[in-house]
């Protein structure tokens, strides 16, 4: 390979510029007379033939020598060179015309990675040379960009020798070159090359190519390749100057995927040229992100490309749009092209194409079919749970990761939730899917459905809201809240309860309701009831009854309410029937439908499951209907006196000291009549059964009846802990609602009905297991559903039943789901119960003030929503404030500063005042408009930055303007015209300060805007021709109109009357 020729490292501006002088008036550098004589000759015939004289028009000289600039190709990066070199490329177009348009064997190389040498003529004139051919490790890409590759044959994309540098061991064998050489020539051959040849000394290995793309080895070879460990060779020139960091290109993100060809690719099993496909299409405007990793060398380089003819002007422009744009290049996000949200009625997500340029420009059509990632080898991020494509941060840095809106919008790419679609997964769809946080009002058709909107949020919250409150006022600035918490007694419980089940009942009626929903529908009402069972209270009478066994036993199975005055002594033994009821309810359907499931000759099973429901009538009957009248009466004393019970047992241990062969008796009639002895267990034995019906089974058969329910519950608790006992599990698992049984861990989550006997038995103790009892997973499969518990977390607490402040998950869910269906109002008053924290005093507030603002399009305009708010005493301000931040970002100014004004929020409503509302209303010529507004303001400037420099000066210009255009004026009208002409010059200094304080936030209108009052003002200020104004005065007054900020034809105009105005002083002199 030829000694490259260095570009010039210091004085090329000047040596450039000299060289052209001399070749162009004959003033050579070391040559003798002939030769610069013959020099001129050449220079002064080129000179003739652009038909350009120095001596006649030097702006043409100018122009053509920028022109000449302009046409050399540009080579900025650090490390790269061109031969020819730029100082002779100059020199050789000067001398000969055209030269660059076939320049013989054009070579551009990098120190230390290799060159490219295009055979024959090249047309190197206007190329980007930074921008078409960039070298990497082992490795050179010449039109990264198949955009802008032109034909083959045009440009750079024509044949080429290539010679790259090797980093190979310096000892090699013989054996292992040969090894190498054919390695090389096989992947010389494999990329369409030819191989020319490899030399071990130096590393540089040489190939022909026809056209270009990406050329070197991949991973692959280098693997096969012995290589050296060493970093890339640095050049003596960059060593000496410092100019140029040690840095290895591999451990750089090179802008056509150098990087790519590496371990990460094939670590991940993928194609590295496919992923480099990818990133072209994704992330072009990376292509420059090399420049910024050098940004600081290409400051303070001054000898390379295109530059180093420059004036110093130029290079001084092009340093700081560098400086600036660099660091930006990396923050700007790229631009989505378009977006088809999917339709919320549906099951079909919507997607989002991605694009690389801004909204309004085609795709690239060879791109848009995007990378497509083979499902069928298994990468750290596909697995076997998801098929999303592979990050792009994995080898970008960064990444689209995923995004939420509002109503529960989820971004993401890859493959739409839930999707069983095995097709490969396109990169460049992003899938736009809605959370279901509205599924409990959607129907087995999966559609909304108003009557559920209105039986599970806004009839219950209505309800709610009837309830008595207390309210505690909480100061949030100069603002007040009432936040408020339900108060109610355990009298009114039961009626509570039963107006909550009369919602739930409607509810039940709306036809077309999945049969999961209606079980869970079904669990709340009797979760209800529950809660009225346990919690309620009755008044007392004022006389004491005594009541013995048999009155206690009576009471267990009377299921009516009874007189509303009861004994004090009998209300626990009430609740325990309540409860009985309650649990005999629970389980009803389930014993039915088990023993519907059997077959008529089972009798004593039938009988069996009847007991596990204490549906002791229908045993009874069924015992005699098949003639066992023993067993019958047996039946008709359950879980009756524990005498009976010591009997059956006693009975049952004579058997078994007698050695009574039990294979002769029934097995369901001995578990019958283990059960009627009390042991549960043994009557369970080998078999399965429900929680409820079990602590059932525990309460009427195995405790004594007057046990009290706080005892019944620590006792289940108790063998639940012993695993002898069936865990509670939620009904939907209980129910076999959903799939998740086998998932399920033991005290993962239990049924809320279970944590409501826990909170009984726990009274006037303190009770830790509220967050997992008010969790979501308690009472229904849909973690996003809080729309009932919430209410039912709010009674216990109205009644003193429950206290919590650590509950905000709960509300924040309610509130979550009555924002996705519109009902904002509803979730402000969901927050304002939610616990005062002295840790956290402004988070109602903080939560207001932003459910304000993000959903102020779907409550501005319902009249009734807003007045909902403020009879919630929500500060009008804050609704005002929110309504001004949608209405800047719709665009409607005008009313957004309306609004900002109604808020009192002085400043942002100067500031959109000035640059973006008085302008066009003053250049519509609505100057009673611009005047309410800015008086509304003025009596608040003191609050206000800039007020003089802002909206005070529309104040001032209709004054000035009114004072100018009076005809009758009481003060003398020298004096008149003097302190107008002081006014104006006051006012056009005040327009020029705005100008500058407000800078880039004036737009082109507000700037004319400004013109136009100054060139007013300027006009009645000259027009005013009062008598006995002096040269003086009307001099003084062209001054002032000199510095008003007005269009230069203005400006002329008037210093033409200044000039006319002053000929005729002269005259008159």
């Amino acid at each position: 390979m030829a000694s490259p020729s260095p570009l010039p490292l210091s004085g090329t501006l000047h040596e450039l510029h000299s060289t052209r002088n001399n070749i162009l008036f004959g003033t050579t550098m070391g040559m003798d007379s002939d030769a610069g004589t013959s020099g001129s000759q050449i220079a002064l015939h080129q000179y003739k033939r652009r038909k350009i004289s120095s001596q006649k028009n030097v702006s043409s000289l100018c122009e053509v020598h920028s022109e000449f600039e302009a046409s050399l190709p540009t080579l900025l990066s650090p490390g790269y060179y061109m031969e020819p070199c730029l100082k002779e490329l100059a020199k050789r177009e000067l001398m000969d015309s055209g030269f660059c348009s076939r320049v013989q064997d054009f070579t551009v190389g990098r120190f230390g990675y290799g060159c490219v040498k295009f055979l024959g003529n090249t047309d190197v004139r206007w190329l980007d040379l930074d921008q078409i051919i960039r070298f990497g490790r082992h490795e050179v890409v010449v039109y990264g960009d198949e955009s802008a590759k032109p034909e083959v044959g045009q440009g750079l994309n024509k044949s080429a020798e290539v010679t790259l540098v090797l980093k190979v061991r310096s000892s090699i064998e013989k054996g292992e070159l040969y090894d190498i050489v054919e390695k090389l020539r096989l992947s010389t051959k494999r990329q369409g090359a030819d191989f020319i040849s490899f030399n071990p000394s130096n590393g540089e290995w040489k190939f022909l190519v026809h056209h270009f793309s990406r050329f070197g080895l991949s991973e692959d070879d280098e693997e096969d390749i012995v290589m050296d460990d060493a970093t890339a060779v640095q050049h003596p020139l960059e060593t000496n100057t410092g100019d140029v960091s040690d840095i290895d290109e591999a451990t750089l993100v090179e802008p056509n995927g150098a990087v790519l060809s590496h371990s990460l690719p094939a670590h991940l099993g993928l194609d590295p040229i496919k992923m480099k496909e990818m990133r072209m299409v994704m992330f072009p405007v990376d292509e420059e992100e090399d420049h910024d990793f050098s940004g600081e060398f290409k400051q303070r380089e001054q000898s390379t490309g295109k530059e180093c003819i420059r004036s110093p002007l130029h290079h001084s422009a092009w340093r700081m749009s560098n400086k600036s744009s660099s660091s930006v290049a990396r923050k700007t996000p790229l631009a989505l092209l378009e977006y088809n949200p999917g339709s919320v009625e549906s099951n079909s997500p919507g997607t989002i194409l991605m694009a690389q340029q801004n909204k309004g420009v085609p795709l690239k059509t060879a791109k848009v079919e995007g990378f497509k990632l083979d499902l069928k080898r298994k990468t750290p991020i596909t697995e076997s749970h998801s098929h999303n494509i592979v990050d792009a941060a994995l080898f970008m840095g960064r990444s689209f990761r995923v995004g939420w809106g509002p109503n529960g919008i989820l971004v993401h790419s890859g493959t739409s939730v839930g999707s069983n679609d095995s097709q490969s997964v396109l990169s460049s769809v992003i899938n736009l899917e809605k959370v279901a946080i509205d599924k409990v009002v959607r129907d087995e058709n999966n559609k909304v459905r108003k009557e559920l909107v209105e039986s599970c949020f806004i009839s219950p919250l209505e309800l709610h809201k009837e309830i008595k409150h207390e309210t505690k006022e909480v100061e949030i600035g100069s603002f007040k809240l009432k936040l408020r918490n339900p108060v109610s007694n355990r009298l009114m419980l039961s009626e509570v309860c039963r107006s909550y089940i009369g919602i739930i009942e409607r509810q039940l009626e709306v036809p077309e309701l999945s049969s999961s929903a209606r079980v869970v529908l079904m669990h709340q009402v009797m979760v209800w009831e529950l809660i009225k069972v346990l919690f309620s209270a009755r008044e007392i009478s004022g006389q004491s009854k005594s009541t013995g066994a048999d009155n206690e036993e009576d009471m267990m199975h009377d299921r009516s309410e009874g007189s509303s005055e009861v004994d004090l002594e009998a209300l626990p033994l009430i609740r325990r029937a309540e409860f009985s009821y309650w649990l005999q309810e629970s389980v009803c359907h389930r014993v039915q439908d088990e023993v519907s499931s059997l077959n008529e000759s089972s009798d004593l099973e039938q009988v069996l499951l009847l007991l596990t429901g204490r549906q002791l009538d229908a045993a009874v009957e069924l015992a005699a209907s098949r003639g066992d009248v023993r067993l019958a009466c047996l039946l008709s004393q359950a879980g009756g006196s524990t005498v009976n019970r010591a009997d059956v047992s006693q009975q049952l241990e004579l058997w078994r000291t007698n050695g009574l062969d039990f294979n002769f008796i029934e097995e369901d009639r001995i578990r019958i009549f283990e059960l009627l002895a009390g042991n549960i267990h043994g009557a369970l034995h080998g078999k399965t059964i429900d929680w409820k019906r079990f602590l059932g089974l525990l309460m009427w058969y195995q405790l004594p009846p007057d046990t009290s329910l706080p005892f019944v519950f620590h006792t289940y608790q108790q063998l639940l802990a012993d695993e002898r006992a069936p865990h509670p599990v939620p009904v939907y698992i209980d129910e076999g609602l959903v799939e998740e049984a086998m998932s399920w861990r033991v005290g993962e989550r239990y049924d809320l009905a279970y944590y409501l006997m826990l909170l009984h038995a726990n009274e006037g103790s303190e009770f830790g297991l509220g967050k997992t009892m008010f969790s979501a997973f308690s009472s229904t499969h849909d973690p996003l559903d809080y729309h009932m518990i919430w209410h039912q977390r709010a009674v216990l607490e109205a009644v003193g039943a429950f206290s919590s402040n650590d509950l905000h998950v709960l509300d924040m869910g309610l509130v979550s789901q009555l924002l996705c269906l519109g009902q904002c109002h509803w979730a402000i008053y969901v927050v304002l119960h939610m616990p005062f924290c002295d840790d956290f005093p402004y988070l109602q507030a903080t939560l207001i003030r932003e459910i304000l603002c993000q959903y102020c399009e779907s409550w501005h305009s319902q009249e009734l929503q807003r007045q909902f708010m403020e009879d919630l005493g929500i500060p009008s301000a804050w609704l005002h404030e929110a309504m001004a931040v949608y209405f800047n970002y719709s665009g409607d100014f005008l009313t957004a500063l309306e609004h900002y004004i109604a808020c009192a929020n002085w400043q942002k409503a100067h500031s959109l005042f000035m640059t973006s509302v008085a302008h066009s209303l003053f250049l519509s010529a609505k100057h009673s408009e611009i005047w309410r507004l800015a008086t509304s303001m003025e009596d608040h400037k003191s609050e206000i930055e800039h007020w003089d420099l802002g909206a005070g000066i529309y104040i001032s210009f209709y004054l000035i303007r009114s004072s100018l255009q009076e005809e009758n004026n009481t003060i003398h009208e020298s004096d008149s015209l003097e302190s107008k002409n002081s006014a104006c010059k006051d006012f056009f200094s005040c327009l020029n300060e705005s100008l500058v304080v407000w800078g880039g936030r004036l737009p082109v209108d507000a700037r004319v805007a400004y013109s136009k009052m100054g060139e007013e003002i300027c006009d009645l200020l000259l027009s005013d021709h009062s008598e006995g104004s002096t040269r003086d005065d009307q001099f003084s007054c062209f001054d002032t109109v000199f510095s008003a900020p007005v269009p230069e034809d203005i400006r002329s105009s008037h210093l033409q009357n200044a000039v006319a105005l002053f000929t005729c002083s002269l005259l008159e002199a």
